[in-house]
């Protein structure tokens, strides 16, 4: 995307800084920030956050009575705050206790409230999410600096392959999109429906639009892949695939790789934060959104919790260092992913930012055998690998009386034999003593997000 056209450069250049000038929004001050600050050594990156962190713990202990009466309870004080190691002072904000806490966690003064929301509730659990203009402002350019890491920049030709509310946007607000979309150059596509025929009409989109990048849902990009693959369509030189919103398996890259070239990008992030992670053109682990937000990776143990050790699974706890209106310190957002491998070296990309090893799901993809013992989730991927040549779609649910039902959506009528027999004896090597049954159907539910749950436990 080295050759931007004319009006890539009038947008990225003119357009864009004076929209966001006329807002009163920083974005492009704070890109350019962020593009400096990525290269800092990695001591003046956490002195930044230390610094941010004193002013946030200050404001929090001041001015919101959750985390008063916590600072209290436990004796502790903002002026204490003399490393980022203090904040493991804190006790983890589970998420029962952040929906409970919401109005104890808003501040009595300003900043207040700019933006308000729910999470999608993957976990059955939704909860509001809120906060204040500057925090708005670092989620916005913190998107921006991942996915230029991607090549994607103001003013490419993007198509976000995206779930899509518009039925829950009032008419003028989808009429204000449109425009903005317009202006951006974004073609928003629906990723809902995934049947040959959406997916038929989505290439002749492609063809058509000829975007310079994709954004999309995960699951989305791959069904798109292979849709392409099977039926021989592609007719473009390689788009870079930024994927989000849900895990990035192994198999999967490869297969967005075979249809749309080997610029494929994994980032990560939640609603309660938007961006926490993002691969760099290294492909090496996940550079970490450090001025904006600290990120743990904690492993349980009982009531306790202890700093996962290098390469070891744990919880993603998050405190975001620029929400001043509705503090959230700690918070454990329920995913699971892999501690940096890493430690204090640096990605061969030059940027000193910390990195993330994989994610690994949600803590609620976590399933038991027939004896008790805990499976996680993330060994399905063996399984999925092995039904790529048989299946369009599968899903994994275990259901509340421990059986486990695996739902496939076959690619030949009837359903080719060996399913069965590898999904069986798959089952019984890593689900012993579990009940198995297949069954097959034409279509697999999304949520209402639009996102494909590869593994589901009924609880």
């Amino acid at each position: 995307m080295g050759n931007r056209d004319a009006y890539a450069r009038l947008l990225s250049g003119v357009l864009f800084p004076a929209f966001e000038h006329l807002r009163g929004r920083p974005t492009v001050a704070l890109m350019r920030f962020l593009d400096e600050s990525q290269w800092w050594p990695l001591a003046q990156l956490e002195a930044y956050q230390l610094g941010l962190l004193r002013r946030l713990v200050r404001h929090a202990f001041a001015h919101t009575p959750h985390y008063r009466e916590l600072a209290a309870s436990h004796g502790l004080a903002a002026t204490h705050v003399d490393s980022l190691a203090w904040l493991a002072r804190l006790p983890v904000l589970e998420r029962q206790l952040a929906r409970t806490s919401f109005h104890a966690r808003t501040s009595e003064v300003p900043p207040r409230i700019a933006v308000q929301k729910a999470s999608s509730g993957t976990t059955g659990e939704p909860m509001k999410v809120a906060y204040n203009e500057e925090s708005r402002h670092f989620r916005d350019a913190m998107r921006w600096r991942a996915y230029g890491w991607a090549g994607y920049r103001v003013g490419n030709k993007a198509m976000h392959y995206w779930g899509m509310l518009g039925s829950q946007v009032a008419p003028a607000q989808r009429l204000k999109m449109a425009i903005d979309h317009r202006f951006k150059r974004d073609l928003y596509v629906d990723s809902t429906p995934r049947s040959d025929a959406a997916l038929a009409e989505v290439v002749a989109t492609i063809k058509r639009a000829r975007p310079e990048v994709i954004v999309a849902y995960t699951q989305a990009a791959v069904a798109l892949a292979k849709f392409v693959a099977a039926h021989d369509a592609r007719a473009w030189d390689d788009i870079p695939i930024i994927c989000a919103a849900e895990r990035l398996w192994p198999h999967d890259r490869a297969t967005i790789a075979a249809a749309f070239g080997p610029g494929v990008f994994e980032t990560y992030g939640c609603r309660e934060v938007m961006l926490i992670g993002g691969e760099c053109e290294q492909h090496d682990g996940m550079h970490l959104a450090m001025e904006n937000i600290i990120t743990e990776i904690l492993v349980r143990q009982g009531d306790a919790w202890r700093a996962a050790a290098p390469g070891e699974a744990g919880e993603v706890v998050v405190t975001d260092l620029h929400n001043l209106a509705n503090p959230m310190l700690r918070y454990a957002t329920g995913d699971m992913a892999v501690a940096s491998p890493y430690g204090d070296a640096t990605c061969a990309c030059g940027r000193q930012l910390r990195r993330l090893g994989s994610v690994e799901g949600r803590v609620t993809e976590t399933l038991h055998d027939g004896h008790g013992n805990p499976v996680s989730g993330l060994l399905f991927s063996i399984l999925f690998v092995k039904l790529q040549p048989y299946a369009k779609q599968f899903q994994v649910v275990q259901r509340r009386d421990g059986s486990v039902c695996l739902r496939v959506v076959p690619m030949t009528s009837p359903p080719a034999p060996e399913l069965t027999a590898i999904a069986q004896a798959f089952c019984a090597q890593y689900l012993p003593a579990t009940t198995l049954d297949v069954a097959y159907v034409d279509d697999i539910e999304l949520t209402k997000a639009g996102k494909l749950r590869l593994v589901v436990v009924e609880r």
